[in-house]
């Protein structure tokens, strides 16, 4: 698992006891009813269909919050490929337990490991470039973390985590601002008036070959999004830009397309649909 940072942990661990909270309220009523309270119990974790698997490690996170005697051992690592009836983990301990960690075990790792399945295919077709696949805003309120953990783990890269750690000027803050000029010279100045800000990076959006033109007569940003081009747009938007700063392609883009975009030479390609719309992993956990 990607490296957290101690704020990352904490959220994490928050995350995990209010879904904890959630699923379990006052009481695992069927376990309470069905098995005893000493009895102890071995499941193991099931893939029902082929992928890349992730989430392993927060699975750990979990058992350990459920119930410290859990033992869970991981046989498959995060980042590896997987097929039907590959076996990724196991877990022993209170069967009681086992069952309470069960479904949000199931819920972050199927979630989880279906992104990294995903950026894992779109990385594959732009093997090759140099066009790095990234994720964006698009993600499930509260989940982000685990999202953007997870596309990391399929091969793709992460684009800013928040509104809080880069500076993306899109087309309402253009529009906003007054144009292109003035929401570049606002950026500027927010930045001197606030010398706490002044390393964070600047993106912004291109809507058409017009507008980048005009970005590119004000300068002074560090990457600009060429949102929604075709791809002979795109080709002379590259050409324009001449190698001054970052570009990142966006919009509209799919498996169909995407490597007719990382052939243009584009520097990164976001793509909402990794987080915001991506098909769960199959997997299961089951007594043995």
């Amino acid at each position: 698992m990607n490296k957290l940072t101690a704020e990352d942990s904490k959220n994490l661990h928050s995350f995990f006891d209010s879904a904890i909270r959630e699923d379990i309220g006052n009481g695992d009523h069927t376990s309470l009813a069905c098995i005893p309270e000493k009895a102890i119990g071995r499941a193991q974790l099931l893939v029902k269909e082929s992928g890349i698997i992730a989430g392993t490690e927060i699975a750990k996170i979990i058992a350990s919050k459920i119930d410290k005697r859990l033992a869970l051992k991981i046989l498959i690592n995060d980042g590896s490929p997987v097929k039907p009836r590959d076996i990724v983990l196991t877990l022993k301990g209170p069967s009681r337990s086992i069952l309470k960690a069960e479904r949000l075990v199931l819920n972050c790792m199927q979630r989880m490991s279906g992104i990294a399945t995903k950026t894992n295919r779109l990385v594959q077709l732009c093997k090759g470039t140099k066009a790095r696949v990234i994720d964006t805003r698009k993600t499930t309120p509260g989940f982000r973390k685990l999202e953007k953990i997870a596309v990391k783990t399929g091969g793709g890269s992460n684009h800013r985590s928040g509104l809080f750690d880069m500076i993306l000027i899109k087309d309402n803050h253009i529009d906003y601002a007054g144009g292109i000029p003035q929401a570049i010279e606002s950026v500027l100045n927010y930045k001197t008036k606030h010398p706490a800000f002044k390393k964070l990076k600047v993106e912004i959006e291109a809507r058409n070959l017009s507008e980048l033109k005009q970005i590119l007569k004000k300068g002074k940003i560090d990457r600009i999004m060429l949102d929604n081009f075709s791809i002979p747009d795109l080709k002379k938007a590259l050409r324009l830009i001449a190698g001054k700063y970052e570009t990142e392609a966006s919009g509209g883009i799919t498996e169909k397309n995407i490597r007719n975009y990382a052939l243009c030479g584009v520097d990164f390609i976001s793509i909402g649909a990794l987080t915001h719309s991506v098909k769960s992993l199959d997997l299961s956990l089951k007594a043995y």
